[in-house]
């Protein structure tokens, strides 16, 4: 790989950044997400997030900075993501893949609560049924989505998409700030 091939990279980024950041829409969205997690916790609701692979970290990292801090000194806000192996390996061993977040959402999800469901296709069939879970639950679903949308695009209350990328990469990039910016603003406005 030359240098030219890693400066394209970055200028990429900036470009799919550059198309988020100039849908206003984006960011009306954002804030509606945040304002529908502050709601639920102040009712003595909770935030539940899923991904796979690079979500899942993207997940893990949402329900840490809430329960700990972002920028500010303040009380742990009550979020877990649905990452613990044994649960994970358990449900695909007994039931399958497609149902570990699913049979979580099941299990601790109560009506309130909202699930934050990161697919950067939307079509991650594990994702989708922690969706129909949370929805027969009566929870909120956010969705943050890339490419098309997928399936998860009509199944969701709330769609956050990246703008159209090829590659999986890009779209992870654009949640990882969507992220840090409902997290921001959960702080500063719980």
């Amino acid at each position: 790989m030359s240098t030219k091939q890693i400066v394209s990279h970055f200028l990429e980024a900036q470009d799919i950044l550059t198309k988020f950041i100039n849908n206003t829409e984006n960011f009306e969205k954002i804030k509606k997400a945040g304002d529908t997690i502050i709601a639920s916790i102040k009712k003595g609701g909770k935030v539940i997030s899923c991904g796979n692979g690079g979500s899942m970290s993207d997940a893990m990292h949402f329900a840490e900075e809430m329960t700990g801090r972002f920028r500010e000194n303040r009380g742990p806000i009550p979020a877990i993501a649905i990452s613990d192996p044994a649960h994970i390996t358990c449900i695909s061993n007994d039931y399958g893949y497609e149902y570990i977040f699913s049979r979580f959402v099941e299990s601790i999800g109560t009506k309130g609560d909202v699930l934050l469901a990161i697919s950067t296709s939307g079509n991650s069939q594990n994702v989708i049924n922690a969706v129909e879970s949370a929805k027969n639950k009566g929870m909120f679903v956010i969705g943050l989505t890339g490419k098309t949308g997928g399936k998860l695009a009509d199944m969701v209350d709330l769609e956050i998409r990246t703008p159209m990328s090829d590659w999986a990469d890009r779209v992870q990039e654009i949640h990882i700030k969507i992220i840090h910016s409902l997290i921001h603003y959960i702080e500063r406005n719980f």
